[in-house]
């Protein structure tokens, strides 16, 4: 029988656990934020994907001998294996992302300011010291930017074939703007365009005909040869940086030939060597020309801060 992994994140709040989770859920974990911890039990069941649960002062009915008791039984199973990770930082730490977010402390209902902050984090150290306790791993953040912590938990719990970096590759027009969510973008109009060729302008770069067009154009082997040269090496790096989603657009002026064309063959040519890609054409599937970028990670001292967000 195949051993299951459970992990049980907790802590101090405003300490990572939040970012814990989503690093597990990039793991392929299947991950659930504060639950009743009457539930917890009911919501390990008996499936086979890894699950990640996350439990603080914040959690129906939080009682650390509760969660203390429940952890217990959840070990007695021998079809999964439960670990406590616990996430805790310094105070002068906490007071300051509290202090920069303005977020409010959930033992200290009285406001989010100055010792009302610094009285919640010393009634929630002392409640939840059981829990740091039996921990089987504390995580101390307060000098370890998000990319380390990262790659801390991705140590200690990727197992084999967990999801690794998945690439999007997108066709898409100039005329209708860039791809915000775009890493690397690559124009292909200076190929031969199908457009002008009243047999293959009603088809795209789906078809043989358009690929053949395409493809004989006498710099094509070249702009190839250089693009996966290009490419190839950059995704190993991007890995080791902790980067789980690459989006790779390539344009051209309608969007229908030589950009799908040449995705095609670019999502095809990473597949065969054994990565995760997915494809969309943008002009053709109907996909918004532009999306909503994601907001920055937050900055502290320089560099990524963690927030104290739940």
């Amino acid at each position: 029988m195949a051993v299951r992994p459970v992990i049980l994140v907790t802590g101090l709040s405003g300490a990572g656990r939040a970012s814990i989770l989503r690093y597990l859920e990039d793991l392929g974990f299947e991950t659930v934020d504060n639950p009743p911890l009457d539930l917890l039990e009911e919501l390990v069941g008996d499936g086979d994907q890894p699950l990640a649960a996350g439990v603080d002062t914040r959690s129906r009915g939080f009682d650390p001998a509760l969660v203390l008791r429940t952890l217990a039984r959840l070990r007695l199973r021998p079809d999964i294996a439960v670990t406590l990770v616990y996430a805790t930082a310094e105070d002068a730490v906490l007071l300051r992302r509290y202090s920069e977010t303005r977020r409010r402390h959930p033992l200290a209902p009285g406001g989010s300011l100055g010792s009302r902050v610094a009285d919640g984090i010393a009634r929630e150290q002392q409640l939840m010291a059981p829990l740091r306790d039996a921990a089987d791993m504390v995580v101390d953040t307060s000098d370890l930017p998000l990319p380390a912590l990262r790659q801390m938990i991705e140590r200690r719990f990727r197992g084999e074939g967990a999801p690794g970096l998945l690439i999007h590759v997108q066709s898409f027009a100039f005329p209708r703007g860039l791809p915000r969510e775009a890493d690397l973008v690559f124009d292909v109009r200076f190929l031969r365009n199908p457009h002008y060729v009243p047999e293959l302008k009603p088809l795209t770069g789906r078809d043989a005909a358009v690929a053949a067009h395409v493809e004989a154009d006498p710099d094509f082997p070249g702009f190839w040869t250089r693009l996966v040269g290009f490419v190839d090496p950059l995704l190993p790096r991007y890995v080791a940086e902790g980067k789980k989603y690459l989006t790779v657009a390539l344009g051209c002026t309608g969007g229908r030939h030589r950009s799908v064309l040449v995705a095609e063959r670019l999502a095809d040519h990473l597949r065969a060597l054994g990565w995760r890609a997915d494809i969309t054409h943008r002009e053709l599937d109907g996909v918004a020309p532009l999306r909503a970028a994601a907001a920055p990670e937050a900055r502290l001292g320089g560099r990524e801060a963690l927030s104290p967000s739940p």
